[in-house]
């Protein structure tokens, strides 16, 4: 791989904890004989950038303080549309955000807020986030208020960070002899709050020392001295390094572990001093993997396919609307990105019994004596072997860049992707929900519960679909796809972006003038609005209560697997033994 490595500065001028990570990152990748260079972002330049780009090189932002907003805004552009350097290298940009800190909060703090969670006039520059194709975080709750601030975020917790092989060496030869009490490191930085620690050691009548170091291996020895490590700071750390190196040095650690990255994670809390070198050991191996996988994700451009299709194939529905697909198909054929195929599922219904399917310019027609409702076109899909399937309502007309549009998202952000999101409000209720896709006009890619009127997905992923027996085979395909993809394969789904000014890319351009008839299924004389509606609930609380995790986290504690119950009543005997 070819790789550029931008950073405001490098650990050959600041040896600070970012920086040392961001080095052997960057020997590891070299040690595994992939072509890194390295650039100041001050430095960067849009010419320089671009050239790299077009011979084939992908990027790392280590930190990105300095980088020309002009610059911000290409690097963000490439990512999204795959066919912009079409004539210049086969596979697409991609880009991974390493955050060491929290850049996407105006002063780099989400401390002050309720939850860590920033109003959104104090995010700074989240669309650098949204459409990286991946943001690889320190620990989970890094991870964790990442996504509550960034909810479209793809973000990767790594689970640690990265030492040098000499300090790991260090630490296995360490000779620990406590003849000292409390430490507390010297810092100007007032997010430390030294003097906050001060005031507690006299409070509690705890002598204390201040010290400082040049290095981790000099701070280590010093540490192997002190029985008691005291740190308070003022901000959440979304990692922690020198907790780490106080607890492999046999101290005590005084400290607020909400606001420390590293006690999130259970590797630290609750392994052993061994543990803790093994985990340390293995997470360079494992941050370079990490990158290599995500930087591998995808396929090559599309439009170099030799007959000029895309692996694609449409699963059209025709129920009680069949004027519709003329119109339908038309917009597909003349998509940007034309799929390989398009296929038909004919439920049986008097409106479409006198329609002459056989005329339309589809590939193949599963014309059936019976009305399979909502689950019969997602079967269908199973017989597809293209890597991307299209299931549409009846209802829908895709603009033409609409496959171009998921497919420029899903190099970076796998997912189910759809043309009318849900963003659910309450966990009980189908009807309290925000409208995200075409309905709304959203300017950037949004998560979202479920989508419905276009989905766009990887064919392997309709073997979640089927995991489990639909709760109803009356209605809820919409909820049960998202609930269990998410369930069995991780698979997120979203809304990409509807711009307003570019009806081009929508999933549905005429859904106001197609959708609100009364052969809408919500609309249906045969099936009362209310029945409907109490259909879509019971969905609903079914896929909570068997763990659906919603944008909004709307599971209630009682609502919680037992499993996860009887964990937290281990952990609370388990501290009562203790």
């Amino acid at each position: 791989m070819d790789i550029l490595f931008v950073a405001d500065i490098f650990a050959d001028e600041l040896p600070g904890g970012g920086e040392i990570v961001n080095d052997i990152v960057i020997q590891g990748l070299r040690e595994k004989g992939h072509n890194v260079i390295t650039k100041k972002s001050g430095d960067l330049t849009l010419e320089y950038f671009m050239e790299k780009v077009k011979n084939g090189f992908d990027l790392i932002l280590g930190n990105h303080i300095n980088v020309d907003i002009e610059i911000k805004i290409k690097i963000r552009e490439l990512a999204l549309n795959p066919a912009i350097l079409v004539e210049h290298r086969k596979y697409p940009f991609k880009y991974i955000v390493y955050e060491h800190d929290h850049k996407y909060v105006h002063g780099r703090d989400p401390s002050p807020y309720k939850d860590f969670i920033a109003p959104k006039e104090r995010l700074d520059g989240p669309g650098l986030y949204i459409c990286a194709s991946a943001v690889l975080c320190q620990s989970k709750i890094h991870a964790e208020v990442l996504t509550k601030n960034i909810p479209q975020v793809r973000a990767i917790n790594l689970g640690c960070s990265l030492w040098r092989d000499d300090f790991i060496q260090a630490v296995e030869n360490l000779n620990i002899k406590k003849t000292k009490n409390a430490a507390i490191l010297k810092s100007n930085n007032p997010t430390k709050n030294q003097v906050k620690c001060e005031v507690y050691c006299r409070e509690n009548n705890i002598d204390y020392d201040l010290i400082s170091a040049e290095n981790p291996k000099e701070l280590l020895k010093i540490l192997s001295e002190y029985k008691q490590y005291v740190f308070l700071p003022k901000v959440l750390e979304t990692f922690c390094r020198v907790i780490v190196e106080a607890k492999l040095a046999g101290c005590k650690i005084v400290t607020n572990p909400k606001l420390i990255g590293v006690a999130s994670e259970s590797w630290f809390t609750d392994g052993s001093r061994e543990q803790i070198i093994e985990r340390i050991k293995q997470s360079k191996d494992a941050t370079i993997t990490t990158i290599e996988d995500i930087f591998s994700e995808g396929d090559p451009i599309f439009l170099d396919a030799p007959d000029g299709k895309v692996d694609i194939t449409v699963i059209l529905n025709s129920y009680r609307r069949p004027y519709n697909l003329e119109k339908q198909i038309e917009a597909i054929r003349n998509q940007s990105f034309p799929p390989k195929e398009i296929w038909l599922w004919v439920n049986d219904h008097e409106d479409n019994r006198d329609f002459d399917h056989t005329k339309l310019d589809v590939d193949k027609i599963f014309h059936n004596n019976h009305n399979w409702k909502f689950y019969g076109r997602f079967a269908a899909a199973l017989l597809a072997d293209t890597k991307y399937v299209a299931v549409f309502d009846d209802d829908t007309i895709p603009g033409e860049n609409w496959f171009q549009n998921c497919i420029a998202y899903q190099q970076n952000r796998p997912g189910i992707y759809g043309s009318a999101g849900v963003i659910l409000n309450n966990s009980k209720h189908y009807v309290d929900h925000e409208r995200v896709g075409w309905p709304s006009q959203n300017e950037e890619i949004e998560r979202v519960d479920l989508v419905g009127h276009a989905w766009f997905f990887q064919r392997d992923w309709l073997q979640y679909l089927w995991r489990e027996k639909p709760h109803t085979w009356d209605n809820g395909e919409d909820i049960q796809f998202s609930y269990l993809a998410q369930k069995y394969g991780g698979i997120l789904t979203y809304a990409p972006p509807h711009p307003i000014k570019h009806r081009d890319a929508w999933g549905s351009i005429l859904g106001n003038e197609l959708g609100i008839d009364d052969k809408a299924t919500s609309t249906d004389s045969s099936v009362s609005h209310k029945q409907f509606f109490a259909e879509r609930d019971s969905c609903i609380q079914n896929a909570i209560k068997g763990g659906w995790q919603t944008v909004k986290n709307l599971m209630p504690l009682y609502e919680k697997p037992r499993s996860d119950l009887l964990d937290s009543f281990r952990g609370i005997l388990e501290k009562r033994k203790k």
